[in-house]
């Protein structure tokens, strides 16, 4: 191999280097897939193409070898082929990829909201002409906490009051009838910044959906409360639901809005989501670092 070629496997140069010693630098994943790809290159004729992850020291590259199998091209008893560095692409290919499950994701939840505040706003109203009224504000009020879900070009590095977070993004499930007031926020006046308003605000909207489908949310009596503690270095968001659905154990958490509120929760504010099923409902605690607050 050349230097650039040492360089990308994060080896020290020397005059040759054999297969094994560059498994050893092979994440081991891809490292049988590799194997068996070498192998075939050996009696398969024609070229060939296979990208696959390396360990670089603490970090994960990605690698596309190319070449011609079966000595095709051999030149004194020397095959030729290259490695490329597709770390790029590959991070942007797992990006789109991402983004387009969430979108996915987040389709299905916003049809499965708009059938919940229906059944809600079809038990706090009397007549079609304020049923329709009630469920366009909500709707309207669904559009305007989606909002927040999304990070808003021109909105960097400007705060939100958290209790104000919670309000906009809670509004859409809150009864305005004579059962008025399920859902209460008791949070510290506190800004947050534009990272940080946006991860929350995909926390909420997340388990605010799970509610209406399956929790306190979805029932005439539900009750939703939101309070905080605090220690010396993480704030703790509480989120207590009461009056749903008996639960009979705990659900399937691998899901695909599941797993992406937690990688953002760790991300974004280095901190966890934690859950607690009780008989009388579910209670899940946020935690998150005091000063990831202002991001």
């Amino acid at each position: 191999m050349d230097g650039r070629a040492f360089g990308q496997w994060g080896l020290p140069w020397s005059e040759g280097v054999t297969f094994e010693e560059l498994s050893a630098h092979i994440h081991p994943a891809d490292r049988d897939r590799v194997r068996a790809a070498f192998t075939a290159t050996r009696s398969v004729a024609g070229p060939y193409e296979i990208d696959f992850r390396i360990m670089h020291g603490d970090e994960v590259r990605w690698i596309s070898a190319r070449g011609k199998g079966a000595d095709e091209g051999i030149v004194d008893r020397v095959m030729f082929g290259i490695f490329l560095d597709v770390t790029g692409r590959k991070q942007a290919e797992e990006g789109h990829e991402l983004l387009a499950g969430e979108m996915s994701h987040r389709v299905k939840n916003l049809l499965a909201i708009t059938t919940g505040l229906t059944h809600i706003t079809a038990r706090s109203t009397t007549s079609a002409a304020d049923m329709a009224r009630v469920l366009t504000e909500r709707l309207t009020a669904l559009g305007r906490a989606h909002d927040l879900v999304r990070p808003l070009p021109g909105h960097e590095g400007k705060a939100a009051l958290l209790g104000d977070l919670f309000s906009v993004l809670l509004a859409p499930y809150d009864d305005s009838g004579a059962f008025a007031g399920r859902i209460r926020v008791a949070v510290p006046r506190m800004g947050v910044g534009e990272r940080t308003a946006t991860t929350l605000a995909l926390v909420i909207h997340e388990m605010a959906t799970n509610s209406v489908k399956h929790g306190s949310l979805s029932a005439e009596r539900g009750i939703l409360d939101i309070s905080s503690t605090t220690d010396d270095d993480d704030l703790f968001i509480v989120w207590a639901e009461t009056g749903g659905p008996a639960i009979s154990g705990a659900p399937d958490m691998h899901g695909f809005g599941s797993k992406l509120i937690s990688r953002s929760i760790a991300h974004d504010l280095g901190g966890a989501l934690s859950y607690d099923w009780q008989e009388s409902g579910l209670v899940a605690t946020v935690r998150m670092r005091k000063e990831r607050l202002a991001a």
